[in-house]
């Protein structure tokens, strides 16, 4: 049996934290990645409350108390919020003990990984920590966004969504705007939160223009002068994330993406920890990764995801409108609990009592479909 205890593919956020937090632990580890020194440039931001204890303060490049949405009254909302800053949250991921291999990865089981040059290398367990950026399947609904930066500007307030704007909460696919300070300056970004198909960058650049001329609190300036973002990615992976005898997938390519909100980092960096442990005690990390509470979640998340899918544009400012109207015991439980399913179901059901009638009966409608898509893909 091989003497290495964990390979792991990948050295995005996700597979370099978990190579970095194995290593600390003293299990014996391999991170294999083409290019494994490349700086990160992403817009990481989570909930403050989400944040790892482990996580290295310095690396925040920003952090208020609380967060603004626009649903399309202004709402103040009493949870933290942060935003990393990339390359310095890259480099507190510490890879002093561990084995780091500079080659693109071929064939990857659940004990071996052969890299292109036909190199074999064997472990007790292997991660695929790749994501799912590069997943082109057109049938799986995907999140899209186009940002621009600009010097901080008056109100910085974070504003994590506004579907204000004459011209664009109204088009549909709707799209709203996400208004951050980062170690880049004011990031300003449309987004389309779910789309299938989702809305084109190009469409979501001029929908960040039409903002600018239309919202006093987002920048003004000429989006295509100025340092810009693009977002895309699947908001789900196609198969059950704990199903399979190949590898375990991890993060956002493992299902721990929240699939109705698209946020995957911090819920990845705290399962980091649940894999360490139980490769510590020599148990079954996928098992301990996802014991049926979670799995129960991840389902119950699908079906808000077909909701979201379902609702026409006014219908969704009416759903985040009553969603941000809950406690914020209730939101943290949709939001970020991965395994909580009756404070996920409350949380469900606290939501749907504050719609109106016909939106009742359209999430009613959409769920049940939802729900029976589920059932046929088992």
């Amino acid at each position: 049996m091989s003497d290495v205890d964990l390979i792991v593919v990948g050295a995005g956020p996700t597979g370099r934290a978990l190579a970095s937090r194995s290593g600390v632990a003293g299990l014996r580890v391999i991170l294999v990645d083409p290019n494994p020194d490349d700086a990160w440039t992403a817009t990481y931001g989570m909930y403050a409350d989400d944040a790892p204890s482990w996580l290295d303060a310095s690396v925040v490049a920003s952090r208020s108390a609380t967060f603004t949405v626009f649903t399309p009254h202004r709402r103040v909302v009493d949870r933290g919020y942060l935003v990393l800053d990339p390359e310095p949250f890259r480099q507190s991921l510490s890879l002093e003990n561990v084995e780091v291999i500079a080659e693109r990865a071929g064939v990857v089981s659940a004990t071996t990984v052969t890299l292109r040059d036909g190199t074999v290398l064997t472990a007790r367990h292997v991660v695929d920590a790749r994501g799912t950026a590069a997943v082109a399947d057109e049938s799986l609904p995907r999140q899209t966004a186009f940002g621009v930066f600009s010097a901080p500007a008056e109100p910085d307030e974070t504003v994590l969504m506004d579907w204000r704007a004459a011209g664009i909460s109204a088009l549909d696919p709707a799209s709203f705007s996400y208004r951050i300070n980062t170690a880049r300056g004011r990031l300003s970004q449309e987004t389309c939160l779910a789309g299938r198909p989702p809305i084109p960058i190009s469409e979501l650049e001029r929908r960040v223009r039409l903002r600018q001329a239309s919202t006093p609190q987002a920048p003004a300036g000429s989006a295509g002068a100025a340092a810009t973002e693009v977002v895309d990615f699947p908001m789900r992976v196609r198969v059950r994330p704990w199903r399979g005898d190949g590898p375990l997938r991890f993060g956002a390519a493992g299902g721990l993406m929240n699939p109705a909100t698209g946020y995957s980092v911090a819920h990845s960096l705290h399962a980091v920890d649940v894999i360490v442990a139980a490769l510590t005690a020599d148990q079954d990390p996928a098992t301990a990764l996802w014991p049926r509470s979670a799995r129960a979640v991840y389902l119950l998340r699908l079906i808000g995801l077909a909701v979201l899918l379902a609702l026409t544009p006014a219908q969704l400012v009416t759903f985040f409108d009553a969603f941000f109207a809950l406690s914020i015991r209730r939101q943290r439980a949709y939001l970020s609990a991965r395994d909580d399913v009756w404070g996920l179901l409350r949380s469900m059901w606290a939501v749907f009592v504050r719609c109106p009638t016909r939106l009742k009966s359209a999430v009613v409608t959409a769920s049940v479909r939802g729900a029976v898509d589920l059932v046929r893909a088992a």
